[in-house]
């Protein structure tokens, strides 16, 4: 798996729910800046999808696929539906789904090394 790309996306995930926990703070809701970052998060979690489906079938380490899989699947699912929750609710508690669906991502690539890495 590639350990740059997962390194990004976790630190990723970390600065987005720090901005977000922000946001909530003041009370803001999700705005364009929010979701132009949460776009750009998402587009690296399909990236590291393709990439880790793509790995999976081609390498000889003894990885539970259906595991892997379901956990990249995860990482892809994860931001959008917190995004849908957080358009229709338009009080803090919209944006705190955010700052939990972030911090959720990043577990999720943490778990995902450990699947890689054969701490299955």
């Amino acid at each position: 798996m590639n350990g740059t790309l997962t390194l990004v996306l976790a630190f990723g995930c970390l600065l987005y729910a720090m901005w977000v926990a922000l946001l909530m703070m003041r009370d803001r809701s999700v705005g364009r800046v929010t979701l132009a970052l949460a776009v750009a998060l998402e587009l690296g979690f399909v990236v590291q999808a393709v990439l880790g489906i793509v790995l999976l079938a081609t390498t000889d380490r003894d990885v539970p696929g259906v595991l892997f899989v379901a956990y990249l699947l995860g990482t892809v699912l994860v931001l959008p539906a917190a995004i849908w929750w957080a358009r229709d609710e338009k009080s803090k508690w919209g944006t705190g789904v955010l700052v939990v669906a972030a911090l959720v991502d990043a577990v999720l690539l943490a778990r995902l090394t450990d699947i890689w890495n054969g701490h299955g």
